[in-house]
């Protein structure tokens, strides 16, 4: 059975000893995000720090990088968390995922005194963002965040309900300013409906859902479906929502905090700059829509989650790299799929996974691939993926060792590197070449210039390849017995643990 709540997939963490709980007093100024950081780095244990400085009333704990998966495998605690069989290798675990999606299971609706985010409900006057220890995760940044949540909203003209996650920063005890990038879906709602109308827009912010619902929420579901059901078919179970205090969105009921409110039409907030995925400090500062706070609601002691983005590319995986490999990229496989697509996986470049993408496929045909890589550049939820390569089926794309061989072996310089929407593409303000004019129009946070994106085709040509020197399975058996005769034990998964 999948974990019922984000405290109980800590208690997991905890009962396979993957955790440090930190009963020292730890400041939530940097001291917090630089012991994550050191965590992530070290591939050591998810800090839970139990006790933070200067907090008020509220006496929360936070959590760094509960997401982060172990180097080789970042796919186990995400698995654990969904109760899958352990030890899966990476097919499998995309396999196993992927199936689980295509079944959606509906929430249901529990009573207010049944849900665990009511045991504390603050309205005003009582409502005060700062009794939380929003942590200042990097030297430099604009303010302290919330930046592992799901945002819950609701579409005007229909019942659809977006989840997604967009930071938050604070601003004061009833205020933050929300990065709304236009071209996805959160943020069309807001500025192509709700602001257009010079309507507030509901919100609802879950800190701290149970992992199903999160997963969810960084995946891209097609517009117009609900995030929740497909929470519940990666659960196996449908996911228990109760009704807000101050306007009728449905939260998550186990989730640690619920903040709700409005985004208001036509105001905006300082927003940034804040140390990004690419691994540098984004910037300049820009204006975002504003949060007003109608209520915080929250568990007792509650935990709080947060992601130290920007450590480094090349270097390291936390919450959000691991869950685009974990979670975006079975629902891209299935998404390619569902649209027509003879493809095996699609698959986020581990370490940079907001960049870059592998894609496997048994059609290697030049035609064939030019209209995959259209269909996946002018989706919306690959907006900030800017490079594509193509393999083989036999290529493990989870392998980056492997994509590589074959991007050396397969691809010509010359044929197979496709500069693609030359202009014309669209962009999102974060990526690090863009120069502060190109980032863009500061009232959207969209590129002011549209440029190309790029693939590359590394499948092979199947007339022209010959079967592997090393493919050879008495030569290998010879190599193996040599070794064994020099006093080396070679076992399969020996083999396979040095590839890894």
């Amino acid at each position: 059975m999948s974990v019922e709540s984000f405290r109980d997939y800590i208690s997991l963490l905890d009962d396979a000893d993957k955790t440090t709980r930190i009963s020292k007093p730890i400041s939530w100024n940097l001291e917090a995000s630089a012991i994550t950081m050191m965590a992530n780095l070290t591939d050591a244990n998810i800090p839970v720090f139990e006790t933070v400085e200067d907090q008020k009333s509220v006496n929360a704990r936070l959590v760094g990088d509960p997401y982060r998966g172990e180097r080789h495998r970042p796919w186990d605690r995400i698995a654990a968390a969904l109760d899958l069989p352990m030890g899966l290798t990476g097919d499998e675990y995309y396999e196993t995922v992927t199936d689980r999606l295509r079944s959606p299971i509906p929430p249901t609706t529990i009573d207010r005194e049944s849900a665990p985010c009511k045991e504390e409900v603050r309205t005003d006057p009582e409502i005060d963002l700062f009794d939380f220890p929003w942590p200042y995760i990097h030297t430099g940044d604009g303010g302290r965040y919330s930046n592992l949540h799901t945002v819950i909203t609701t579409d005007p003209d229909s019942e659809w309900v977006d989840w997604s996650y967009h930071r938050t920063m604070i601003h004061s005890p009833m205020k933050a300013s929300v990065l709304l990038l236009a071209g996805e879906q959160t943020p069309n709602l807001y500025y192509y409906k709700y602001e257009r109308r010079d309507e507030p827009m509901p919100i609802a912010i879950a800190i701290g859902a149970e992992p199903a619902v999160y997963f969810s929420s960084v995946m891209w579901i097609p517009t117009g479906r609900d995030e929740a059901n497909f929470a519940g078919a990666l659960k196996g179970e449908p996911i228990e929502l109760v009704e807000c205090e101050t306007n009728d969105l449905l939260v998550p009921a186990s989730a640690e905090v619920v903040i709700e409110g409005s985004v208001q039409p036509g105001e905006r907030l300082d927003e940034g700059p804040f140390g990004d995925y690419f691994g540098y400090m984004h910037g300049p500062r820009r204006s975002m829509p504003a949060l007003e706070v109608d209520a915080i609601t929250h568990r007792k002691h509650p935990y709080i989650p947060f992601c130290v983005e920007g450590i480094g590319v090349g270097h390291t995986l936390n919450s959000s790299t691991t869950m685009e490999v974990s979670c975006v990229g079975p629902d891209a496989t299935l998404g390619l799929q569902t649209a027509g697509f003879d493809i095996e996986k699609c698959v986020p470049w581990r370490f940079t996974p907001r960049t870059a993408y592998t894609v496997s496929t048994k059609n290697p045909r030049p035609g064939y691939l030019h209209d995959l890589a259209n269909f996946i550049f002018t989706t919306w939820g690959m907006l900030h993926i800017d490079f594509f390569v193509f393999v083989d089926t036999d290529v493990d794309p989870l392998d980056q060792r492997a994509v590589l061989e074959a991007i050396a072996i397969n691809a010509d310089p010359d044929r197979d590197f496709h500069q693609f929407g030359v202009e014309t593409m669209p962009k999102i303000p974060l990526n690090i070449y863009q120069t502060p004019e190109e980032k863009g129009n500061i009232e959207t946070g969209t590129s002011k210039t549209k440029t190309a994106k790029a693939y590359i085709d590394a499948t092979s040509d199947s007339s022209q390849v010959q079967p592997a020197y090393l493919d050879d399975n008495e030569v290998v058996h010879e190599a193996r017995k040599t070794l064994e005769s020099a006093g080396l034990s070679i076992t399969t998964e020996s083999v396979q643990e040095n590839h890894q």
